[in-house]
């Protein structure tokens, strides 16, 4: 959980300090978009990887040797001498997070038996919800603070203690796992699953900067040819040796497929909204980074909350509906923050915000922790880190997606030539624009939610005393040549 936690603050908190590392280390536009940008391709660039490494090498092992490396990196980065290193230290920062991340998930699913695995999972839920909007704030705190004259660096340097940390009882807690029979690294589908994303991604996070040259369009449609040959490929090395980097019999599990879609469209929702939130308060509304970061608290204590009590309480009981449920809440507490944007104009207050801010709160609560849990639940566990990399991935795929939309649903809407006195309310128009298209994305994901399991899966004691029922059915649905193999390690 301090793994997950340190990666989602890490995403967000750099944004907030930019300015600072704009003025202070003399960094050009094109680097400050890289200190961005890198982390997020790398991350997403090495997650499915990561995850199979844990499969093979095992999930603790790899696990330490991602925070290890994720604290070195931001020590780098705290200590950059200049823009450059600033630059290479944060890829490598996000090529340890895409080792430390996966073995979170995968780590619960081959530690904890399914019947444990929901509270788990709330607070994993609760997790994403505090790191969510905890990076903003700490972002801003630390910059405004300035500790010691160090101006921006401790935003990484924060990363040590907590790191350390992490690391010594991660040595100390965490069983060892990985997967029951040997498997051996795919190393041609690594790099063809490297260079699709790359080709999907770095266009879509650089295309609006750049003017959407007509080369990022041929990248992106080059990178669903990659992919092709990439479910060949596997295709191929799965029935010559069993042993492929996406283990594409996980496809055939209806709730992984569904939640898959889920994840990735849910991803494009958040990465819409909390860019064009983050703009509308501090460039339309014109508010310091502190009190933008205060505002969001509100609707981090509802995701927290709600999610704890998702799936302990609620989803046990009425199932599927929960998560449909949260999706409906969410687009409400949309909708709502469009009236009341459009009613208060500039002059709306953070008090007036809170309440759209926590009926969304609630609804993201409801869908987060319980929408890991119905992915996860009917997976093997011999494949629980190359699923958990996947769902990291489409999740990362579609905020970048999301992220790429912002240009055209807020920035869009708003006019080349601005005078000062038009950037008030050109982006409070855009920011109401962008949360139509939010409250509409929404819509879709209630929709495919439909095609996700009705209950949690029956949970049955088996001869270890931890038996899954939702496990057995993935079984079946398995080759029968794969199935011996298990079967005879």
């Amino acid at each position: 959980m301090t793994a997950a936690f340190m990666d989602l603050v890490d995403v967000t908190i750099v944004n907030i300090a930019i300015p600072s590392i704009q003025k202070d280390a003399g960094a050009s536009f094109s680097q400050i978009q890289w200190i961005t940008a890198g982390y997020a391709l790398a991350f997403a660039a090495g997650l499915i990887t990561g995850g199979r490494l844990g499969d093979i090498h095992g999930r603790k092992r790899l696990f330490l040797v991602g925070i290890g490396g994720f604290t070195l990196a931001s020590a780098l980065c705290g200590f950059a001498a200049n823009p450059e290193m600033l630059v290479a230290s944060r890829i490598l920062q996000g090529g340890m997070a895409a080792m430390m991340v996966p073995q979170v998930l995968s780590i619960v699913h081959a530690t904890f038996p399914a019947h444990e695995r929901g509270k788990v999972f709330g607070l994993f839920g609760a997790v994403v919800g505090l790191g969510a909007v905890s990076g903003p704030l700490l972002g801003a705190l630390l910059t405004e603070w300035n500790l010691f004259g160090l101006q921006w660096r401790p935003i990484f340097l924060i990363n040590l203690p907590v790191g350390v940390a992490a690391f010594w009882l991660g040595s100390r807690f965490i069983t060892e796992s990985k997967a029951p029979r040997a498997l051996k690294l795919d190393l041609v589908g690594v790099g063809l699953v490297t260079l699709g994303l790359l080709m999907l991604l770095y266009p879509l996070t650089r295309g609006r900067e750049l003017g959407w040259p007509l080369w990022g369009y041929g990248s992106m449609a080059g990178a669903l040819v990659v992919f092709a040959a990439l479910v060949a490929y596997e295709r191929r090395k799965a029935a010559r040796d069993g042993s492929p980097l996406v283990e594409l019999s996980l496809f055939r599990v209806k709730s992984f497929a569904a939640g898959i879609a889920v994840q990735t469209v849910f991803g494009v929702a958040l990465g819409v909204f909390f860019l064009v939130w983050t703009l509308y308060m501090q460039i339309g509304l014109g508010w310091s980074p502190l009190r933008a970061g205060l505002t969001g608290v509100p609707f981090s204590i509802a995701v927290s909350t709600a999610a704890g009590m998702s799936v302990q309480k609620l989803v046990p009981r009425f199932g599927r509906k929960v998560l449909q449920a949260g999706a409906l809440t969410m687009a409400a507490g949309v909708l709502l923050y469009i009236w009341e944007s459009e009613r208060y104009g500039l002059h709306i207050a953070s008090w007036q915000m809170a309440l759209p801010l926590v009926v969304m709160g609630v609804g993201m609560g409801l869908i987060v922790a319980p929408l890991t849990d119905a992915v996860l639940s009917e997976v093997p566990r011999e494949h629980a880190g190359s699923a958990s990399g996947l769902i990291n991935t489409v999740q990362q795929m579609g905020n970048a997606l999301g992220l790429g939309l912002v240009s055209v649903v807020f920035f869009g809407v708003i006019g080349d030539r601005l005078t000062p006195a038009q950037v008030g309310p050109a982006f409070v128009d855009a920011f109401q624009h962008a949360l139509v298209w939010v409250a509409a994305v929404m819509g879709v994901i209630f929709v495919l939610m439909s095609a996700l399991p009705k209950r949690p899966a029956q949970h049955t004691e088996g001869a270890d005393g931890a038996g899954d029922a939702g496990e057995q059915a993935a079984e079946a649905s398995r080759p029968a040549d794969e199935r011996e193999r298990a079967m005879a390690v």
